[in-house]
């Protein structure tokens, strides 16, 4: 998820996030197994990127990693201390009935906000990097980040909650938009 509206500072990125359409975005990622080193390493990537980009919350499908891993930090603020938190195979036990509304983007989708309608709070549980089981219960931009990154883990973007002509409009955007990156790098 996107923080301020600004692209992502492609070149100092720990590791590159793919931009929608990709068909890695719209895969079905499966469960950590163990967590390892090399995940670890990974989550640690993968928050390096999210605060460089900058963004709230990263999912490792953003990265072309089909695995159950996320990472998000919603403070904001020039002198709130930072809260990452890394969470494998994270999973949401319980919404509330009262929805919310805050306008989404996406790292893969720069430059693009839609508002999205969501449980305005939810449990969630997972492992953490030292494969505790965790939960917490999560409300207004908290939890409307877990909620958008956990949809990345099933294959889901934020525009799909979209109506089609309004996806369509951002999906030809991003079509542009990595053909320009592409010229750039070439």
């Amino acid at each position: 998820m996107r923080a301020p509206r600004l692209l992502p500072k492609w070149n100092i990125m720990k590791r590159p996030i793919l931009i929608h359409p990709d068909p890695r975005l719209k895969k079905f990622c499966a469960d950590v197994p163990d967590i390892s080193d090399e995940l670890r390493v990974l989550a640690d990537d993968m928050l390096e990127t999210m605060y460089a980009a900058p963004g709230i919350g990263l999912a490792a499908p953003q990265v072309g990693v089909l695995q159950r891993l996320i990472v998000l930090d919603c403070v904001k603020g020039e002198d709130a201390k930072p809260r990452p938190l890394v969470m494998f195979n994270p999973r949401v036990m319980a919404s509330s009935d009262e929805m919310n509304v805050y306008e989404e983007g996406c790292l893969s989708i720069p430059d693009q906000y839609a508002d999205v309608e969501r449980p305005e709070a939810v449990k969630v549980e997972w492992l953490d990097r030292d494969g505790n089981m965790r939960d917490e219960e999560f409300d207004g931009l908290w939890a409307t980040c877990v909620q958008h990154e956990i949809d990345h883990l099933d294959g889901k973007l934020f525009i799909d909650y979209l109506k089609p002509l309004r996806r369509q409009m951002i999906t030809r955007k991003m079509v542009k938009l990595k053909k320009e990156l592409a010229r750039e790098k070439a």
